[in-house]
């Protein structure tokens, strides 16, 4: 997945804390054991810090894992990874909700904070 792809804008207030929800409920991805396709729902929350994260660039950026066989846990912590990366936020949270296939469902959240470093 390229992660340049992300792109970043300039946070107005960067001095204030607030944060932001972006959802995508169309995930898309391959399992890599079956070569099946997973969809998901991806919930990010953060708190930016200087910069913020430009909605287009991420769509193109979800769309890097439609092919590729990732398993659930990676697929999350890399978003988190390539994300904190991009915008450098003061906290971050990616929640990954799988849709049923054999009739279970999985769940994956991981979190980031400044103050962890």
């Amino acid at each position: 997945m390229n992660k340049e792809i992300i792109e970043v804008f300039d946070n107005t207030w960067p001095g204030r804390d607030y944060t932001i929800e972006i959802v995508n409920p169309e995930f898309t991805s391959v399992c890599p054991k079956t070569g099946l396709p997973d969809f998901g729902t991806i919930t990010i929350n953060y708190v930016p810090d200087k910069s913020c994260i430009e909605l287009k660039s991420l769509k193109y950026y979800f769309l890097e894992f439609r092919n590729a066989g990732i398993f659930y846990e990676n697929i999350t912590n890399r978003i988190l990874d390539d994300l904190v990366e991009a915008c450098q936020p003061k906290r971050m949270t990616v929640k990954t909700d799988w849709n049923a296939r054999g009739g279970i469902t999985e769940t994956v959240t991981v979190s980031y904070s400044k103050s962890e470093e």
